[in-house]
């Protein structure tokens, strides 16, 4: 630190941060788009995130949540990583989490690691699928009060939890 006193004119507050939050984009990354990657960096931008935070599932989650199988993971995050260099900017962030773990990651154990690393409030990006899915699970009325879900697309049918929660969510396009 600097040992040079510095001086402030009375009453002189620093400006404050307009940016506020994390936007997670949790998913597969498998046969997401660059259209639907720019438009989580759209929403990101438009609502004033500070972070927005792409989270790739590894394999063996994906094969434990869903039963497909998926390309392998440093393909899909070199994918990530080449598409944050060509948007170039610094409030993108690719997480390794699940690449340095090597196995499967409950999404409690994804979403307490997210929420104590990046600002909050934290708002999950996830597909409809996704979102049937988060909802299926014994801890998703835990979180769904910690974190609000935006879906990409409306799911054409919704899990019961997710009609209880319907509040705690939101559709970018509505089916």
């Amino acid at each position: 630190m600097s040992e040079i006193a510095q001086k402030m004119p009375f009453g002189y507050e620093p400006p404050k941060d307009d940016r506020k939050g994390s936007l997670i984009y949790y998913d597969t990354f498998e046969h997401t788009t660059e259209r639907e990657l720019d438009l989580s960096a759209d929403i990101a931008k438009e609502r004033s995130f500070s972070k927005l935070v792409l989270y790739p599932l590894h394999e063996e989650t994906v094969r434990r949540m869903t039963k497909e199988s998926v390309s392998a993971y440093y393909k899909r995050e070199d994918k990530l990583f080449e598409w944050k260099r060509e948007r170039g900017e610094e409030s993108i962030v690719v997480e390794r989490l699940e690449g340095k773990r090597k196995k499967y990651t409950p999404i409690d154990s994804a979403l307490r690691h997210l929420t104590q690393n990046y600002p909050a409030p934290h708002f999950l990006f996830v597909s409809s699928e996704t979102a049937n899915l988060f909802a299926s699970f014994s801890s998703f009325e835990e979180w769904i009060v910690k974190v609000r879900l935006i879906l990409i697309m409306e799911p054409s049918k919704l899990h019961p939890r997710l009609e209880q929660y319907r509040h705690r969510w939101e559709s970018i396009i509505h089916a």
